[in-house]
């Protein structure tokens, strides 16, 4: 036979699940409620996707007023990231629970921004290697062509002197 359970256990049930220290399990939390795991996990999924009543004698729960973790704004994420940063993992959990929210989607957020921020700089660095590769080969042109220039005015003095020194000075006849 099937053991009704009211929506307020339910919800106390959710609360006191999502609110346990991390020592204790979330089985262990249910056999003290004296309800099966799998259930209480339904229940908890129920919660977090809002299809557990949330009306308790005409007052909404504080479960639906949370947001789910992919809800949040990446303003919102950084800011929940950047606020765990210098706490220790008991005040990081208590934060999580004060947002409805785990430690491991405060890791997760981290490690998003960090992918997001690496790939990021790849486009950036190819086209800087672009820029440079495009700036390299026009100063090797500009270097080639004033090589050119400097052989070039070269040869005409060593062809002057020679000039010179066959038919002597335009300016040592003219005396």
């Amino acid at each position: 036979m099937a053991i009704l359970f009211t929506q307020s256990f339910k919800l106390q049930a959710v609360e006191k699940a999502l609110n346990r220290q991390d020592d204790i399990k979330l089985k262990d939390v249910a056999e003290s409620l004296g309800v099966g795991y799998s259930t209480l996990q339904k229940w908890i999924r129920q919660s977090k996707n809002q299809q557990l009543d949330p009306a308790l004698d005409g007052k909404v729960s504080a479960m639906t007023k949370e947001k789910r973790p992919q809800d949040w704004t990446a303003e919102e994420r950084l800011n929940v990231v950047i606020a765990c940063g210098p706490l220790a993992d008991d005040a990081i959990n208590q934060l999580c629970r004060e947002k409805g929210i785990y430690p491991h989607h405060i890791k997760q957020w981290k490690n998003d921004f960090i992918k997001s921020n690496t790939t990021a700089d790849k486009p950036k660095k190819q086209s800087d290697d672009k820029q440079f590769k495009n700036e390299i080969k026009a100063l090797q042109k500009e270097l080639n062509r004033k090589n050119k220039a400097l052989a070039e005015t070269a040869a005409l003095l060593v062809l002057q002197k020679k000039v010179n020194a066959i038919w002597g000075n335009s300016e040592d006849s003219s005396l």
